[in-house]
């Protein structure tokens, strides 16, 4: 790759990875820095990646710095395992954006992470198992789940409306 492809890269992609990552953890500063340090590890193996590859291998290095920065601090502080019945509501909204945002941060990482990107992103199975290192029969599997999940919390449309 050359350096005016890898400057074409950070136009195009870096703010498809940005709003990947903060809408799978929340935190801009976060965000910010796991872009930053997946463009850092392009850049050192710049030769080796060519650029038609590059925006999967953009996306699948940030994923897996997200991951490694979710393990650590999970290392640090203990999280609550989610039961099934924390993803039922029974309130009223009118918000169906505010409700779906609710309903995504109440979802298990993996499932969430799988989500946007299937529906998000637009990425096949396939290129979402090359990305996550999953087969695509998990891949199917977790968004399956995630959005059995997803319509469990969001219930019934009259409650929405």
């Amino acid at each position: 790759m050359t350096v005016k492809e890898y400057n074409r890269s950070v136009e195009e992609y870096s703010d498809y990875v940005y709003r990947f990552i903060l809408a799978s953890i929340r935190d801009e500063e976060k965000a910010s820095d796991i872009v930053q340090d997946t463009y850092e590890k392009l850049w050192r193996n710049v030769m080796e990646i060519s650029y038609p590859v590059v925006k999967s291998w953009l996306f699948t290095t940030a994923y897996h710095i997200m991951i490694d920065i979710i393990r650590k601090e999970s290392r640090m502080s203990p999280m609550e395992d989610a039961t099934g019945n924390d993803l039922i509501d029974e309130s009223q909204y009118s918000d169906l954006n505010e409700i779906l945002h609710m309903a995504l941060e109440r979802l298990p990482h993996i499932q969430k992470s799988l989500i946007l990107l299937r529906d998000y992103e637009g990425y096949s199975y396939r290129e979402i198992g090359e990305i996550t290192g999953l087969t695509e029969a998990q891949v199917k599997i977790n968004i399956y789940r995630g959005r059995m999940a997803l319509k469990n919390f969001i219930g019934k449309v009259e409650t929405v409306l």
